[in-house]
């Protein structure tokens, strides 16, 4: 499975979801290589990832729990889906955005791609204070496992879930504005740029021509450039997906606070047409939990049972919102107000989520051996990388000072 190296596996037996719509057009072969948001959702998957996120929390520091590939922000629109489907299996090569998205930008006018390159413009420094509004999250879960907390007081679970919350309804003004501004070009585009764009298989990256970039990149700051390429690559995967594309996700995509996205992008990072291993997170998260005693085990490996109902309505959630930003492809307007009621929802899930992986890890690292906390550094497996300071998204960058999160933290704890 190519989604963050997760093996493929059957989903387990679960009560009743929400009902599932109908196979859109476009949507690609359902469960193709076992493809499915019931795949992504099952206990399975989800412990693989958590496992892996244990392992990376456990090994890691602060700063490589900054690291987040910007894909994983306002991620309503099909990419992930399109990445984890692809024919050719070169969904997690670093060429693969590059590609759909050039390829795409060659269909655009320059004037359809300066509406990307302004909306890149207008979106740097909310992107940028996205990523630095998650550091007290990360600062307090860091802080929790290594037993660094203010005396008296424990991780306030309501603090985690409102912080996230605020996170969330930042993310979805982030993807509403975006689905504005692609919508308006994805309406605009003639019968010829329709037909280009059809013969770009959704699903099939082998039919992607190689082309050189499409826009300037000197003539922008990088983030805007990386915004450029995003746009543009989901602007294919949106328009020639699904709604059910839209609402499908990596199980690796909640709890995105404990260093996973580092453990295994580290040796990706500035290489051209390189391919993570495919097997990486769930041989690593069945070596982790193999590496802890019965007790510690337990810790882990009853939380996919409790989060159940959590993941079912993050479907539910997702869908909803996906179903509204889609409406900028055929309109010109949208219910703004319901995305962001939804995204603080999704907030609050994701912060539950946060939070028990960080108590559960926490109580696990208190009580590793010498030789435990020895095995367990050798299945990181990146001797030779340091990280320094943080990450805002995948670029290097310092701490910011001053920064407390002594506020997630309450007397006695809720």
């Amino acid at each position: 499975m190519l989604c963050a190296g997760i093996a493929v596996v059957p989903a387990q037996q679960r009560p009743p979801g929400p009902p599932r719509p109908p196979r859109q057009p476009g949507e690609g072969p359902r469960g193709r290589g076992g493809y499915s948001i019931e795949q992504a959702i099952s206990d399975r998957a989800q412990l693989n990832t958590i496992a892996f996120d244990g392992l990376a929390f456990l090994t890691g520091d602060r700063c490589s729990c900054t690291f987040i590939p910007p894909g994983k922000v306002s991620d309503y629109f099909g990419f992930q889906y399109m990445r984890d489907i692809d024919a050719a299996e070169g969904g997690h090569n670093t060429s693969f955005l590059t590609r759909i998205a050039n390829g795409t930008l060659a269909v655009l006018t320059d004037s359809q791609k300066a509406q990307l390159v302004a909306l890149a413009q207008s979106q740097e420094r909310p992107i940028e204070e996205f990523a630095y509004r998650r550091f007290p999250l990360i600062d307090a879960f860091d802080r929790l496992r290594t037993g660094d907390v203010p005396a008296g007081r424990q991780l306030d679970r309501a603090a985690v879930l409102n912080a996230s919350a605020d996170l969330y309804e930042r993310d979805g003004i982030l993807a509403y504005d975006r689905a504005q501004v692609v919508g308006g070009v994805i309406r605009a585009l003639s019968d010829g740029q329709r037909a280009a764009l059809a013969r770009l298989t959704f699903g099939d990256s082998s039919t992607w021509p190689d082309l050189p970039d499409q826009v300037d990149k000197r003539s922008l700051s990088h983030r805007a450039h990386v915004a450029v390429m995003t746009y543009a690559s989901e602007m294919f995967s949106w328009y020639a997906g699904s709604v059910e594309a839209d609402t499908y996700f990596c199980p690796e995509r909640h709890g995105m606070y404990f260093g996973a996205f580092y453990m295994k992008d580290a040796p990706a990072m500035g290489q051209r047409n390189y391919s993570i291993s495919t097997r990486l997170t769930g041989d690593s998260g069945e070596a982790f939990l193999a590496a802890l005693t019965d007790a510690q085990r337990e810790r882990i490996t009853s939380i996919p049972a409790w989060q159940r109902p959590k993941m079912d309505e993050i479907v539910r959630v997702r869908r909803e919102i996906s179903t509204e930003l889609r409406r900028f492809m055929t309109q010109d307007s949208a219910d703004r107000a319901k995305v962001l009621v939804l995204s603080r929802r999704y907030g609050e899930l994701d912060g539950e989520l946060s939070y028990v992986y960080a108590t559960r890890f926490a109580e696990v690292a208190r009580t590793l051996s010498s030789g435990q906390a020895q095995r367990l550094m050798t299945l990181r497996n990146l001797d030779g990388y340091t990280c320094r300071g943080a990450y805002v998204y995948s670029q290097p960058a310092r701490w910011p000072d001053g920064l407390n999160s002594d506020a997630l933290f309450t007397q006695g704890g809720r």
